[in-house]
């Protein structure tokens, strides 16, 4: 086997064992508020939250997926969702860079190239971080005035961003970042309508994180129309905020100040930051679960390389059709 092969993967195993020990130190530090937040909720609530959590993040692994296969190289979404789920323990190791690695390396054992891998998971990145913003700015100035006060600046990058996705820009941004790595350019630019369906996926993906904190805020008091607004806002203005740190592994901390600020004036003293707390620990089991259903799926096996003339399925792979040989005719069996 290619030593660089059995280097990479063992650099793999080392980073989700980092990730795994950071994710237990986070948990382990705060055991006695999140014991507490547990007891306050009940197992429906939270096992309901969990499942939108982890529907939640699905639909960005679709999105990822399509703005990959928008760039040259679409995967099986068994695939795309194994190299997704594992390589995202990566943003509980300090730096946020080692998902990104991570996932470049996985996706290039599937024969796609790492300035493609490179390229969605920045797109991808890009998308959830505008739409993020663009779903607080829609949501928090309506039902949040400490949103307002606080954030009102992350507010105006909202429009910017959103219209820095268009493919002309996108392209453009893409090729000064390959050059300055010295990687060849993208030879299939993103479409706009490969943008609008990741773009789509990721909203979504917005949408079912605000259920999910909706539901823990109910669960702690929490009523009245505007809540499921201000719950999907104030989790997508967290999750930019923490994101925004770079050296707090999965924006630990930074996401639970700001959703505890957003959420104080319209829950009970006190519950902001059981939601908070309770939300971290929910999403923080639904990576390991995702990184270990990538694992229990492994890698496919490869199938051998069809002939000419076999066709294409929904996922951009050949068929099995086989060409028939010619001067021979097919036989009755």
């Amino acid at each position: 086997m290619n030593i660089k092969v059995v280097a990479m993967r063992a650099l793999r195993v080392l980073l989700v064992l980092l990730a795994l020990g950071f994710c237990a130190f986070s948990v382990v530090q705060r055991w006695d508020e999140t014991t507490k937040a547990f007891q306050e909720m009940s197992w429906p609530t939270l096992t309901g939250a969990l499942l939108l959590g982890l529907a939640g993040l699905f639909a960005w692994t679709l999105g990822w997926r399509t703005f990959l296969g928008g760039l040259g190289s679409p995967l099986p979404l068994r695939v795309a969702y194994r190299i997704s789920a594992i390589s995202q323990l990566g943003k509980y190791v300090p730096g946020k860079v080692w998902a990104l690695v991570t996932q470049i390396e996985m996706a290039r054992e599937h024969k796609v190239p790492a300035e493609r891998s490179f390229g969605s998971t920045l797109l991808a990145v890009a998308s959830s971080t505008a739409c993020g913003l663009a779903v607080a700015a829609v949501t928090l100035p309506l039902t949040s005035a400490a949103a307002r006060r606080e954030y009102w600046w992350l507010f105006l990058l909202a429009p910017f961003m959103l219209a820095a996705l268009h493919p002309k820009i996108v392209t453009w941004a893409l090729g000064v970042m390959l050059r300055l790595v010295r990687r060849p350019p993208l030879e299939h630019p993103v479409s706009l309508g490969v943008t609008l369906r990741a773009v789509g996926w990721t909203v979504l993906g917005w949408a079912l994180f605000g259920a999910h904190t909706w539901l823990l805020c109910m669960a702690v008091g929490g009523d009245g129309p505007g809540l499921p607004f201000l719950a999907t806002g104030a989790y997508a203005l967290a999750f930019v905020a923490g994101f925004l740190v770079f050296i707090a592994p999965g924006g630990i901390g930074a996401r639970e100040a700001a959703l505890t600020l957003v959420l104080t004036p319209v829950l009970p003293p006190g519950a902001p930051i059981v939601v908070a707390i309770a939300s971290r620990v929910l999403l923080t089991a639904a990576d390991l679960l995702n990184a270990g259903a990538g694992v229990l799926l492994g890698r496919p096996s490869r199938r051998p390389r069809p002939q000419s003339g076999g066709t294409a399925d929904a996922d951009g792979n050949e068929g099995d059709r086989p060409a028939l040989v010619r001067g021979t005719k097919p036989t009755k069996e």
